[in-house]
């Protein structure tokens, strides 16, 4: 478990009493009732950016404060045990880490002091499919005039109907699966061509699938180098993957502490379903996987902090072990609450269908256990 500092600590209580007052999982429902058409509340993400939150990891040049993806890690994990649905992890996370490393100092000027304020959500359009595979590109960008002409379409895209910035994978060379020949662009959402389609899924959250009709950027749109895009991509990818699991650890904390109050106060046969040593297994099993999965996040997220060579690993490492957690946790969750689990009534199927939506997003946990096996060699 990582020490945190004094600061991080504050952070972390802030983040914890917001949450739990004015974000609980009853506002969540609230808003899902309500057909809320960005799947989340404009007015509370205005409230976290007013609070900071949207500017943890960007520097202080452009409005941020630099506080690092450990303490971004941090929030996330609060978010995560309310379910407080919002463009954090698209925006602050994924689109800001794009642009910080990537970006020209025009593009970091641009946009950063924009997204630190809240001012724009911002998103990654990368996949093409039904599966995660970012090295997996078929749109085209084609060099015209001073610029270049994006063709092609993405699905997946998280908080697709909001954004007003995609960071979009097109290929300017070579074939659909090479690595080679990507580059990334900045996109506007509301540029000419640009055509997007609402999901709907099962956690109720915000979901696109974009069209891109011979859309016309500029030249300054490239974020970093034409045809070498991918290793940038991965970059942004696993800070995107590590915060996501931040996230998802807080929401298998949560489901086990709301399980183990009611294991604590449920009675069958005259007695607390707890006292049976079969449901105390099951419990006992659940914590321990939680502390493996707490150790493996926050070692992720404390190695992008360090700039560590080693981050891909401890992501896929991350991304696995709290994938397989939280789908653990979120299973016992309505297995040991009974019918009542099995209602909507009960908070126990939000958690059950968020576990499912996050385990998919940026890779599941087939995908990463490929890739750590990859990574070591085999």
């Amino acid at each position: 478990m990582a020490v945190l500092t004094e600061e991080q600590s504050m952070l972390r209580d802030a983040a914890r009493t917001w949450t739990q007052e004015k974000s609980p999982v009853s506002a969540f429902r609230k808003m899902r009732d309500s057909g809320a058409p960005l799947g989340y509340d404009p007015a509370v993400f205005a409230e976290m950016a007013e609070m900071g939150w949207t500017g943890v990891i960007i520097p202080e040049a452009y409005g941020g404060s630099d506080f690092g993806y450990l303490s971004l890690g941090l929030i996330l994990e609060e978010t995560g045990r309310t379910l407080t649905a919002s463009p954090m992890l698209a925006t602050a996370l994924a689109a800001a880490s794009a642009l910080i490393l990537g970006g020209s100092e025009a593009q970091k000027s641009e946009w950063l002091p924009k997204i630190a304020a809240g001012e724009v959500v911002g998103t990654l359009a990368v996949d093409e499919g039904p599966h995660h595979r970012p090295e997996k590109v078929a749109t085209k960008a084609t060099k015209s005039g001073g610029g270049y002409t994006i063709s092609g379409a993405k699905t997946f895209v998280l908080e697709g109907m909001a954004a007003g910035l995609m960071i979009v994978s097109a290929r300017t060379s070579g074939a659909e699966t090479d690595a080679k020949g990507i580059s990334l662009f900045l996109v506007p959402a509301d540029a000419k061509g640009v055509s997007r389609k609402a999901l709907k899924l099962a956690d109720s959250r915000g979901v696109a699938n974009v069209s891109f009709d011979r859309v016309e950027v500029g030249a300054e749109a490239l974020l970093g180098a034409e045809g070498e895009g991918h290793a940038l991509l991965e970059k942004v990818l696993d800070r995107a993957r590590a915060g996501l699991s931040a996230e998802m650890l807080g929401s298998a904390v949560q489901a086990f502490e709301t399980t183990l109050d009611y294991l604590k106060t449920r009675v069958q046969f005259g007695q607390v379903i707890g006292s049976f040593q079969a449901l105390q297994h099951r419990a006992a099993k659940m914590f321990t996987d939680l502390e493996l999965a707490r150790s493996c996040v926050e070692a992720a997220l404390t190695a992008i902090d360090n700039d560590s060579p080693d981050v891909p690993e401890l992501v896929a490492l991350a991304k696995t072990k709290v994938g397989d957690t939280l789908h653990l946790v979120s299973n016992e969750m309505v297995q040991m609450h009974g019918g009542i689990g099995m209602t909507d009534a009960h908070d126990a199927g939000l958690y059950l269908k968020r576990a499912r939506a996050t385990e998919a997003t940026f890779g599941g946990q087939s995908y990463h256990r490929d890739r750590y096996a990859r990574m070591q060699g085999f």
